[in-house]
């Protein structure tokens, strides 16, 4: 460990596995550094501070994570090594056992890493500051006024879930919902606007959840004071929200909204009601296509995208075709598909009838060839429309030097001046191309309209 000269400005790195919502947080724990003096290096530069903000949601983010905090170990001895995030709030005691680790800070009271590693600095001994996560009540409060890498900014506004789904270890690691105060939410929301993004991704562990602990608020209602009173945003956009989740009032401040985008992730898992009820998950696939039906009846052109879990366990053929069949019925605008993966902690990893590896594999293939097929579909309706895209970076493609994406979530591909990058130019889609990046659909573009 070594001992860091107060005279000099020190450097601190960081790395980030997981989600979304590990990244907001990476962003948030660096605007604390900032405000503190410290300077930001790459992760594989030496640094006086790693932090490591780790992810557990399978049993491979685990490996990885120790993986990563090994690696910063070796980069630099001396360094203090700060591990946080997910795996650290499961598993403090595995994580303080990792040879070169001084400090673990878990998903919350991240405030205090500061302080912990200056306690660390004085006493040289190893600090556990996880604590109890079910017994947190509160939502942390972390200010993002800007990030460091994204032209697409994202606000977190809620934390932790109520549902306990069996495939699923992040309720262990994030605690029960908490909602973000209103006023705080439209305070970040402005500064965001004011620091320039034109778009802001709502983010939380449950983000439609958001509201479910408060008396007299919800997520509807927060929608319509984002748009009412954040000035100067352009988008908002939903990263996730659930079936159950879709009410009448949703659906109404949607259909009237003028900056929340025709794009909706909603989680699917399976279309099988027998697994959907080993899942633990809260609606039968009769539940969802109604939800879907009229939500797209209200919002004509909607993209919808969703997450599939295949191979769960005791999943038959007759099971797997039953989410096969619904999930070309839905008419989905790309799908995320994972094999299961078997999370040790969770009720689905002691279930019987583990799917064999190789039958999952192709279960998965096959779902990946529909998906590519039903994200074509979806795209090349939009061959010959005008349509807003927001370039997010450089692009070394042959389509095009710059890439982003439209409101309703097609990614495009097109020649334009680095100079709109974070900007809204309207461009014209000529071809829906293969697919490419896991599935993304990329669209030529090969005329600027306007900026």
């Amino acid at each position: 460990m070594t001992t860091i000269n107060n005279n000099q400005q020190k450097t601190i790195a960081f790395h980030t596995l997981g989600c979304k919502v590990n990244h907001y947080e990476t962003e948030g724990i660096w605007n604390m550094f900032k405000t503190a003096g410290y300077e930001r290096v790459d992760f594989e530069r030496m640094a006086d501070i790693y932090i490591i903000n780790t992810c557990t949601v399978t049993n491979t983010g685990d490996k990885k994570s120790r993986q990563i905090i090994r690696r910063a170990v070796r980069k630099n001895p001396e360094a203090i090594i700060c591990v946080t995030g997910c795996y650290a709030q499961t598993s403090p005691g595995e994580v303080m056992e990792i040879p070169g680790v001084d400090v673990v800070v878990g998903t919350q009271n991240r405030k205090n890493m500061i302080t912990l590693i200056k306690e660390h600095q004085k006493t040289r001994l190893p600090i556990n500051g996880v604590s109890n996560i079910m017994q947190n009540k509160t939502f942390e409060e972390m200010d993002v006024p800007e990030f460091s890498d994204r032209t697409r900014a994202s606000l977190k506004i809620q934390e932790g879930c109520n549902n306990f789904c069996t495939f699923c270890i992040i309720p262990w690691s994030r605690g029960l919902l908490r909602s973000r105060d209103p006023e705080n939410v439209i305070e970040q929301a402005q500064k965001l606007v004011d620091a320039g993004y034109k778009e802001i991704v709502l983010t939380g562990i449950h983000t439609a959840g958001y509201g479910e602990d408060m008396p007299d608020y919800n997520f509807a209602q927060l929608l319509r004071d984002l748009e009412a009173k954040v000035n100067g945003l352009k988008r908002i956009r939903i990263s996730s929200i659930e079936a159950s989740q879709i009410t009448d009032e949703v659906i109404e401040v949607l259909d009237k909204s003028t900056k929340i985008v025709k794009h909706l992730h909603i989680p699917l898992q399976s279309g099988s009601n027998t697994v959907l009820a080993r899942m633990r998950r809260k609606y039968s696939a009769d539940f969802y296509e109604e939800k879907i039906n009229k939500i797209k009846k209200a919002l004509p052109g909607l993209a919808i995208t969703s997450d599939i879990i295949v191979g769960f366990p005791g999943e038959t053929e007759e099971e797997f075709m039953e989410t096969y069949h619904f999930v070309r019925k839905i008419g989905y605008a790309e799908l995320h598909v994972f094999p299961y993966s078997r999370r040790t902690g969770t009720p689905a990893a002691r279930m019987d009838d583990q799917v064999p590896n190789e039958v999952k594999e192709v279960r998965v293939q096959k779902m990946i060839d529909l998906s590519n097929e039903l994200a074509k579909n979806y795209a090349t309706k939009y061959e010959n429309e005008v349509l807003e895209v927001i370039p997010e970076e450089k692009s070394s493609s042959k389509l095009g030097n710059l890439v982003g994406y439209t409101d309703n979530y097609l990614k495009v591909q097109f020649e334009g001046s680095v100079e709109l990058i974070g900007s809204i130019v309207r461009v014209k889609i000529t071809k829906a191309d293969y697919p490419m990046n896991e599935g993304i659909f990329v669209k030529v573009c090969d005329q600027l309209v306007s900026s």
